[in-house]
């Protein structure tokens, strides 16, 4: 789950009433949401080796990316002498929690074109990575689902050209992609600039911090609205307390 402008709107009723509503029913929500703790967080990672393993030596040669894999992945067809980059296109997709259900023609489009990629002599690597499946990976790379990644990978420690183009959800056919990579230019994508969430640039990399930041905003996203909501109206009641103690003593200073 992630905080929105809605979400924070949606508080603001509750900050109005705080000082007249009672507080047991968030006493009762945070006791039982203590209560069911090891089976309300769920895994962090899932991963199908199996089935990972039939997309990649199949029709679509399609590689799944994991936390554990994304890297060594990338670099696998990448020679230690080569000058010529190898070009990785990567779908970041998802399902239910992390796309609502509105990825299934974007992937699906992805993957008839893997399947047509893999026919030809030269053409891009194909890479996938479920943001459903992998949070962790996602918020370390700080992106989003129905996004395409170009790759274009050269021996390590070069620095890796990144572009980044969101696809449409309800257009975006094979031809779509066809079309993009016949193209033969990156114009239509955005490169990115090695700021602090370059995959391979960043400084978040750099520092050492980028898959911290992938669990702590993965860890953030668990905190139920009922729960944040509650933080506010305590934050709201000691504020509006401070405040008129203050308001008091100043009153009682001026007699």
């Amino acid at each position: 789950m992630r905080f929105s402008s809605s979400t924070l709107v949606a508080a603001l009723p509750a900050l109005a009433a705080a000082q007249d509503s009672p507080i047991d029913q968030y006493k009762a929500q945070f006791q039982d949401f203590i209560g069911q703790m090891g089976s309300y967080i769920p895994n962090p990672g899932t991963h199908d080796p199996v089935a990972a393993l039939e997309a990649k030596t199949g029709a679509m040669k399609l590689s799944t990316l994991t936390l554990d894999n994304w890297k060594e992945t990338l670099y696998e067809p990448v020679s230690p002498e080569a000058t010529t980059p190898e070009e990785w296109w990567v779908l970041v997709s998802g399902g239910n929690k992390t796309c609502y259900g509105r990825c299934d023609k974007v992937e699906t489009a992805f993957k008839e074109t893997a399947a047509k990629f893999a026919l030809l002599e030269e053409a891009p690597h194909m890479g996938y990575l479920n943001c459903d499946d992998q949070p962790i990976l996602c918020n370390a790379w700080s992106t989003g689902t129905s996004n395409l990644y170009v790759f274009e990978m050269l021996p390590s420690p070069a620095p890796i050209d990144t572009y980044k183009k969101r696809l449409n959800m309800t257009t975006t056919t094979s031809e779509t992609l066809v079309n993009l990579y016949e193209a033969g230019t990156k114009d239509q994508f955005t490169l990115l600039e090695p700021g602090w969430f370059h995959p391979f640039q960043g400084k978040a990399v750099e520092l050492g911090l980028a898959v911290p930041f992938g669990y702590f905003m993965w860890a953030f996203g668990l905190i139920p609205n009922w729960l944040f909501m509650l933080v506010v109206s305590f934050v709201s009641r000691t504020m509006m307390s401070n405040r008129m103690q203050g308001q008091a003593n100043r009153d009682a200073g001026r007699r």
